[in-house]
């Protein structure tokens, strides 16, 4: 049976929200969190954007919760190995309850130190090389290492957690879904295709456990709903690799003008079983953990709605 988990978004809501959210998403029988780590938000709209590593500190006191980074990029404004000392602080804060996230990340996010914006494939062997350092780091002995893309002299993590925690690798295409199949210990998508998962499986991750996120909007009308998710979240609508390359919130508010309300596929509304069936694509496509993402203010309405509503369909 899929595992049904809560998508906390830091673009779109502060710290003491999210922390909020968390403790709901648990009372309503949610099983797992997601939750993203950006330097800023798409859009003005979503107005927010918390240090991950903060809010994961605060969750780990109010939730049992797992919880995993959707997703962490270590490897252009953050170093590995402080990405590697946050997860390794964050496991033991949870009790184990924790799974290091990580993709090739955006330009949106990782373009603010002043760093060129590399081409997909380097950025793909920059992340295949930040795990190397990240779990050279999680031994607990000392790490020199001195790569293509990266330096580490005489570094030492010394709070560590009894055993590691999982690293599991976000793909979008073939190639990065199998590069997440050899060195991931799981897979993190957002899309409901069964080729992806193929292709992680055909690169080494048979047996691999596999995640995907997904949006909606629940309302008590449809129409408001549907203004709520393009007010907040257009920037879904845009095509191809947008999402990874345009730079600042500026950039994605002038180019999701082009995207109309009704070219949202975000299911919207009240209806239980325009949710149910938009949600089974994914469990369809073979996913074993699906994480959902309520947009807009109404959390409240949302989780009851759930709980009582939808999780009950999907386990069913």
């Amino acid at each position: 049976m899929v595992k049904l988990g809560y998508f906390l978004s830091c673009e779109e809501f502060d710290a003491p929200e999210l922390v909020r959210q968390a403790r709901l998403a648990e009372e309503a029988g949610f099983e797992a969190l997601w939750i993203s780590d950006h330097f800023h938000p798409w859009l003005a709209e979503q107005g927010n954007s918390p240090f991950v590593w903060s809010v994961i500190g605060a969750l780990s006191q109010v939730t049992d919760l797992p919880i995993t980074t959707a997703v962490t990029c270590p490897t252009t404004r953050v170093h590995p190995a402080i990405i590697a000392q946050a997860a390794a602080t964050s496991a033991v804060l949870t009790g184990g309850r924790f799974t290091l996230g990580v993709g090739t990340g955006e330009a949106l996010n990782e373009h603010v130190l002043g760093d060129p914006w590399p081409s997909a494939d380097i950025r793909l062997d920059m992340l295949e090389e930040a795990l190397e350092v990240i779990r050279a780091l999680w031994t607990g002995e000392v790490v020199e290492h001195h790569g293509t893309f990266y330096d580490v002299e005489h570094a030492r993590l010394y709070s560590l957690p009894e055993t590691p925690p999982d690293i599991y690798v976000s793909g979008f295409g073939p190639k990065a879904a199998t590069l997440a199949g050899r060195i991931g210990d799981g897979f993190v998508c957002t899309k409901p295709d069964p080729d992806l998962i193929r292709a992680f499986r055909d690169g080494g991750g048979t047996g691999k456990p596999t995640q995907v996120g997904t949006k909606v909007c629940w309302g008590p009308d449809e129409d408001e709903a549907r203004r709520t998710a393009h007010h907040y979240w257009r920037n879904e609508g845009l095509p191809g690799e947008l999402a990874q390359i345009l730079p600042t919130p500026e950039h994605f508010q002038q180019a999701s003008t082009l995207v109309e309300p009704e070219a949202m596929v975000t299911p919207v509304g009240p209806d239980a079983k325009t949710h149910v069936e938009a949600l089974r694509k994914f469990v369809d496509a073979g996913y074993d953990e699906l994480y959902v993402q309520q947009i807009g203010p109404d959390q409240d309405g949302f989780f009851s709605f759930f709980s009582t509503s939808v999780l009950p369909e999907l386990r069913g």
